[in-house]
């Protein structure tokens, strides 16, 4: 290898190193908020000078948090200024980044009126928590925002149906099957399809045919009737995103035939929105974020709801934190064990596992046979086949 090659090749490696390094500085450059003492000594041009500036507005600078309303730097508090801010964003960080910095743009510098406005709601990036902001301010929003607010709303169900639908059907239509099948049917019952494929390995070459030691086919109820699932869903603050889950998810199992579904919600009094089912953005908007808690009386207004209870699941969305009667709470649940009703116990619906809860009573449910845990979105096809089928729940480990 000559002198001269050699003398490149190492050029060009502390060229890299030298860019990997600006790379470093510039991160943390960005992180720190560029006080003297940062220690970076870096500077910021263009569009990193831009993306720092969107990122002072909402955090400050350095390491020392302003307080109250000074965080908000350049932000200010006017629909206009936080609209070109959330332009920004939008432009600088990816979709995952913009919706963090939304939530923290709204808890930390107290937004949320602003988002009575329809130009604030134009330039968001919906999700989830997005919803579950608007939905708390549903009462105080006035006609001119509802309908851009709705079609925030109507986007991201949208997303989240096309998401999660059709691993859910999929996912209890194989229960569902698997549930009403039976191993002793009468001869008009003998579902032959499923009977032959079970039995090839007894076909008889010499006389062409098959011959079952196994028959697999249907009751005759089984045919007919439906499981019946209750969504009972408490609709307390800290269960915004799981509320929003919920109704998605209320709306795929209406869709299914072979699913009878009911949708209640309840802070101290209840709600019955399942006539609403065929549009989960109508039961959103029917549900009143924050309040009291009474789970004693939503599951007594389920209980008397149950028509056959060895058909019939019932999902309690909560964080367990009753107002109401608590020993007639975990009574009914009891009463409703008792009666063959399969009962699950959910802390929450969401991805972001487990909110603060009311452990004295999820060890409560956990001694009556109805373990309470929380549930992501995708797991949740998996807990439903299973209680449809009345086998074990799919716990997480970590509960």
């Amino acid at each position: 290898m000559s002198t001269h090659t050699t003398v490149r090749e190492e050029t060009s490696t502390v060229r890299n190193r030298t860019a990997e390094a600006d790379e470093r500085l510039r991160r943390w450059r960005l992180v720190l908020g560029g006080d003297a003492a940062d220690g970076t000594g870096h500077g910021l041009a263009g569009r990193d000078a831009a993306m720092d500036g969107a990122l002072t507005a909402l955090y400050g600078k350095g390491d020392k948090p302003r307080q109250g309303h000074d965080r908000s730097a350049g932000l200010g508090a006017s629909a206009p200024s936080v609209a070109r801010w959330l332009g920004d964003i939008r432009t600088y960080f990816p979709s995952s980044v913009v919706q963090v910095m939304q939530r923290d743009a709204i808890d930390r510098l107290g937004l949320s009126a602003l988002l009575l406005e329809p130009e604030m709601l134009e330039a968001v990036e919906p999700d989830v928590h997005l919803v579950g902001t608007l939905l708390s301010l549903n009462k105080a929003m006035p006609e001119t925002t509802r309908e851009t607010a709705r079609a925030v709303v109507r986007k991201v169900v949208e997303d989240l149906e096309e998401r999660l639908a059709t691993r859910t059907r999929a996912a209890l239509t194989g229960a569902l099957d698997r549930s009403a099948r039976v191993t002793r049917p009468r001869h008009h019952d003998i579902d032959w399809n499923r009977t032959i494929a079970a039995n090839l390995k007894h076909y008889l070459p010499e006389y062409r045919t098959v011959v079952p030691e196994r028959l697999i086919g249907y009751g005759r109820a089984s045919r007919s009737v439906k499981k019946e699932v209750v969504l009972c869903i408490d609709q307390s603050g800290s269960m915004a995103a799981s509320v929003v889950y919920a109704s998605v998810f209320g709306a795929v199992l209406a869709s299914m035939r072979s699913i009878a579904t009911r949708l209640v919600v309840f802070d101290t009094a209840v709600a019955d929105l399942t006539d609403q089912l065929d549009d989960p953005v109508d039961v959103l908007f029917g549900t009143q974020l924050g309040g009291g808690t009474d789970i004693n009386r939503a599951l007594a207004y389920c209980q008397s709801r149950i028509a056959r209870p060895a058909d019939t699941v019932v999902v309690l969305i909560s964080d367990l934190y009753e107002g109401g009667i608590r020993d007639e709470m975990l009574k009914r649940v009891a009463a409703m064990k008792a009666s063959g009703v399969q009962f699950v116990a959910l802390l929450a619906l969401s991805d972001e596992g487990a909110p603060a809860y009311d452990r004295e009573h999820a060890a409560a449910l956990a001694a009556l046979g109805a373990p309470a845990f929380a549930c992501t979105p995708d797991l949740f096809p998996e807990v439903m086949a299973a209680a449809i089928e009345k086998r074990p729940l799919p716990i997480p480990e970590s509960i």
